[in-house]
Order: C-alpha cells, then sequence, then structure tokens
C-alpha cells in the first residue's frame, strides 16, 4: 500500500507541473495540495503550494482577507519545508518569497519587520544556487525598496533594525535584477521591474532597451499581457 501511496504521489506531482507549466495555477495547487493531504512532509509540494498560494493572493486586488489567507498559507507551507531542509535554495526562497508577500500587505512595522527577514533567507537561497532567478528577483526588489525608504521608514529602521543597509541602493537592485533575466529570460516580471529601477535611475536608454526585449516576449497569461501593456506605456515616455 505504500508504494502504491507514493506511486499515486508521484503521478499528481507530475500531472501538478505539467499544469504549472501550462500556466493553471489554481489547477495545479488543487493537486499539490492534495498530495500533502497524504503525504504533509512532501518537501516539492510544499515549495510549489506555497509559491502558488503567493502568486494567486496577488491576484486579490481589493479583496483583503482573501489575498492575505493566501499569503498565511503560503508562508505555512513555506515554514513546513524550510524545516525539512533549511539548506536548500527553493526552501529559502518561499520562506522570503511568503514573508515579503504578507509584509508588503501589512501595516508600516510589520512591513518593515518583513522586509528586514528577508534578506537572510535570499542570502541563503543564493548560497545554496547562485542562479536562482527567482531569489534574484526578490533580493532586487528588496535593494530596491531599502535604497527607497521614505523618512518615516528610515526612522523606523534605525530604531528597530540599527538603520537601512549600506548595500542597499538603485545599483545593487539594477544589478540584482539583471541575473534575474539572465537566469530566467522569459518572465516579463523581472524586465518589467528591472526597467522601473532603471527608471528611477533615469538611466533611459538601458531602461527603453530591457522594455523592448519585455515587449518582444511570448505571452500566455493576464498578467503578461498587462505587465506588457505597461511596458509600452513606459516606452512612450521620455
Amino acid at each position: 500500500m505504500a508504494g502504491a501511496s507514493f506511486s499515486g504521489n508521484e503521478q499528481l506531482l507530475q500531472q501538478a507541473k505539467q499544469l504549472l507549466n501550462r500556466y493553471k495555477d489554481s489547477e495545479a495547487l488543487l493537486l499539490y495540495e492534495q498530495v500533502l493531504a497524504a503525504a504533509p512532509d512532501n518537501y516539492e509540494a510544499l515549495c510549489k503550494a506555497s509559491m502558488l498560494h503567493c502568486r494567486i493572493g496577488e491576484r486579490y486586488s481589493t479583496d483583503e482577507t482573501s489575498k492575505m489567507q493566501h499569503f498565511s498559507k503560503a508562508k505555512s507551507y513555506a515554514q513546513k519545508a524550510y524545516e525539512i531542509d533549511h539548506v536548500d535554495a527553493e526552501s529559502n526562497f518561499v520562506m522570503a518569497l511568503s514573508i515579503s508577500a504578507e509584509a508588503m500587505a501589512s501595516g508600516a512595522k510589520n512591513r518593515l519587520v518583513g522586509i528586514n527577514e528577508v534578506k537572510t533567507f535570499l542570502d541563503a537561497a543564493l548560497a545554496s544556487d547562485d542562479q536562482h532567478a527567482g531569489a534574484w528577483h526578490i533580493m532586487g526588489r528588496w535593494y530596491f525598496k531599502m535604497a527607497n525608504l521614505n523618512l518615516i521608514e528610515k526612522v523606523a529602521s534605525k530604531m528597530l533594525f540599527g538603520g537601512v543597509c549600506d548595500e542597499a541602493t538603485n545599483s545593487q537592485a539594477a544589478i540584482a535584477l539583471e541575473k534575474a533575466v539572465a537566469y530566467d529570460p522569459d518572465n516579463i516580471r523581472y524586465y518589467y521591474d528591472l526597467a522601473c529601477i532603471y527608471d528611477e535611475m533615469k538611466d533611459t536608454a538601458a531602461r527603453n532597451t530591457t522594455l523592448e526585449k519585455a515587449i518582444s516576449l511570448t505571452y500566455e497569461t493576464k498578467e503578461e499581457l498587462e505587465l506588457s501593456r505597461r511596458c509600452k506605456i513606459m516606452l512612450q515616455e521620455k
């Protein structure tokens, strides 16, 4: 029976992966959680379910309750995966992703706490796999956020954590996002975020080159089409 159960879970994981590759996030999540119902310590299912809850939660732009429910589940799965393997890149990545998602949807103090906590997991993820595009993406966003705290956030950060990280500059953010693009050149989100950083840096040439690459990609989802639309609008700006 144990062998049959293992075989069944492997089939579900394969089916979930195929759905994920076809951008059917909700359907894939159902299968990953079906695996977890039978095998709560399945590392792959924990990591993927955490990532998908983050991704799906982001789509609830006006429903804060549903958004936070997804982020809470994402963090719970990530913590279980981290308990199983605290060294692997993927467990550290989903920890960083879920903490970051929850933090950005929280109040000012919790947001700062979460943002500061994220860096440790990103460092660990990249120590395990220095070509992890997702980790580089969050690292870039982390640098950018820390480099552009408002005055109140800077004061609070100094009181809570001893100040803003000296490494947190827009240039460091751009370098991290450039690596995310290099390791996953088909992800329009990475290009869009990198273009936003170049725009903040007033580097119009780099911004426009990045945007042109972004709009040349093939898109499959509503989110990608929306990002493409934003890229085209930004490209028209001087």
